[in-house]
């Protein structure tokens, strides 16, 4: 079965094709450097770039794999939570390839694809504890089966992601900044007392990122001159070889305390879950050399399986929408062709159709 998948929540044009659980060929068109120049994502402007790039990409993959459109067998799309408007490019698309082909579609929710993406690498012991850890999302989720899940706890504010941006903007450092606050930091040993570990004080699960967000902005406005005088454009490694350390020290510092959050939160979410044997860490901050570091170490004390995607797998990208497509389809499962776009902050509905009459059957073939 083959399964061709598009990603357009953000500001990464995406298309893919898994084959029998296998990805074949994806091709991913980023619009960092355009939004690079407002200092962060215009909707408008993502939008406009996905139906620009979409095709193309589509007919990429397709070339790449050597195959025609009737070949596919099931097309599948992210249908949120996301930008509005990016997200309608993509699914408006798939939407017309599937009626063109006459192939199901399903529309999939892109936070649980982030998470599923790690079963592209290596096969996943479940129920897995998933940590997902992006700009716009921090949730612990407990994974019963690979489409069987419900959230432990979430950011009530901003979410991880938000607070490396939101420093690196404040440091002015180019879009996006998380990267280049990765790398700034690495190998130099943290300030512990510099910014605090944002809302561990209580006993629940969720998470909040806006204090630590106040409290780094405070320091540099207290400490201006770790702000860059001009925005560099593409800064090589010799140019953040020559960054003052006192600005890879606050770099390192912001990574600990967000990483050791976290380290904090998932850690009384395994307590409450006992039957857990895996965790699983997705989403575009996993790519954070500290928080991999974090997580793998604590999966190690609780004698755990590890798993977190190669970086690339960690970005929004469209093997992961494909190869949930196929999870789903391969269940009994497709959507009508009515199905709306979610925007962040929706609930993605349970709105599936099941096709499949020996569902539990399927389920038990594929995911036991």
């Amino acid at each position: 079965m083959i399964v061709l998948g598009f990603e357009s929540s953000c500001d990464e044009t995406a298309c893919a094709l898994v084959e029998d659980g296998r990805l074949i060929a994806e091709h991913i068109a980023s619009q960092a450097d355009l939004h690079s120049l407002f200092g962060g994502v215009v909707p408008e402007l993502a939008s406009r770039e996905h139906l620009r790039l979409i095709h193309r990409l589509h007919q990429r993959v397709l070339d790449d794999a050597e195959i025609s459109p009737q070949d596919i067998d099931v097309v599948a799309a992210a249908r949120g939570p996301g930008l509005l408007g990016s997200l309608l490019v993509g699914l408006s698309y798939a939407k017309g390839v599937a009626l063109a082909c006459d192939v199901p579609l399903i529309g999939i929710n892109h936070l649980q694809a982030h998470l599923l993406v790690a079963e592209l690498e290596q096969p996943v012991t479940y129920p897995a504890l998933g940590v997902l850890v992006s700009g716009g999302h921090t949730q612990t989720v407990l994974m019963e089966s690979a489409l069987q899940y419900h959230v432990l706890g979430k950011t009530l504010d901003d979410a991880a992601g938000e607070a490396f941006d939101k420093a690196a903007k404040a440091l002015n450092l180019p879009y996006p900044g998380g990267r280049l606050i990765d790398i700034l930091g690495q190998n130099v040993p943290p300030d512990r007392s510099l910014f605090p570990r944002p809302y561990i004080d209580n006993d629940n699960l969720d998470f909040s990122f806006s204090g630590l967000k106040t409290a780094v902005s405070t320091f540099i406005d207290q400490h201006p001159h770790l702000r860059l005088k001009s925005m560099p454009a593409s800064p090589d490694a010799t140019m953040l070889e020559s960054f003052p350390h006192e600005l890879k020290v606050v770099c390192s510092s912001l990574m600990w305390s967000i990483a050791d959050a976290l380290r904090i939160k998932v850690e009384r979410a395994l307590k409450r879950t006992p039957e857990v044997q895996s965790i699983i860490v997705a989403g575009g901050v996993a790519a954070n050399s500290r928080i991999r570091q974090t997580m793998g170490e604590l999966a190690r004390e609780h004698n755990l399986a590890f798993h977190v995607p190669r970086p690339a797998f960690c970005m929004d990208n469209a093997a992961m929408i494909a190869y949930a497509g196929w999870k789903w389809h391969a269940a009994g499962y497709q959507h009508a062709l009515n199905i709306d776009a979610i925007a962040r902050g929706g609930k993605i509905p349970d709105d599936m159709i099941r096709v499949n009459t020996d569902t539990e059957k399927c389920l038990a073939e594929h995911f036991a």
